[in-house]
């Protein structure tokens, strides 16, 4: 899943934009909603299921398709969800100073070497002690 939601920054652009503390807030309201999304479409399956008692033959294929849709929806939602908060909760823990141990004081450093780039890692600094390490972003 490297597909990214474009509601939804990447971390480097997250970091200078907003700061890390709300990149890492917005990244979980938006799992979260997906989370919603999962509940609310697994819902709508079972209403789906229970009209399906006493329908007739027309009724029952929509209402299949209504369950299958229900279905992807609910899959693809609960898979994004787990995404986004794992995402989240792995540039969290990478997020403590290794010197003075403040958290998601991060400031985005310029990236001089294109080899960060490939290998995915985001160069900051913390705002207190200017300390300096990569995030790895998977």
């Amino acid at each position: 899943m490297t597909a990214r939601n474009p509601l939804n920054r990447p971390l480097a652009d997250g970091i200078q934009r907003v700061g890390f503390r709300k990149w890492y807030e917005r990244e979980l309201l938006s799992s979260h909603a997906h989370m919603a999304l999962a509940l609310i479409s697994a819902v709508a399956m079972m209403a789906s299921f229970e009209a399906y008692r006493g329908a007739s033959v027309g009724e029952k294929l929509m209402n299949t398709a209504f369950v299958l849709v229900c279905a992807g929806i609910a899959l693809w939602s609960m898979r994004r969800y787990l995404y986004l908060l794992m995402h989240a909760e792995e540039m969290a823990n990478q997020a403590n100073c290794g010197q003075c141990q403040a958290y998601g004081l991060l400031k985005l450093q310029d990236v001089q070497d294109r080899r960060l780039e490939a290998q995915r890692l985001v160069p900051v600094c913390c705002k207190r002690c200017g300390f300096q390490w990569n995030l790895q972003d998977d």
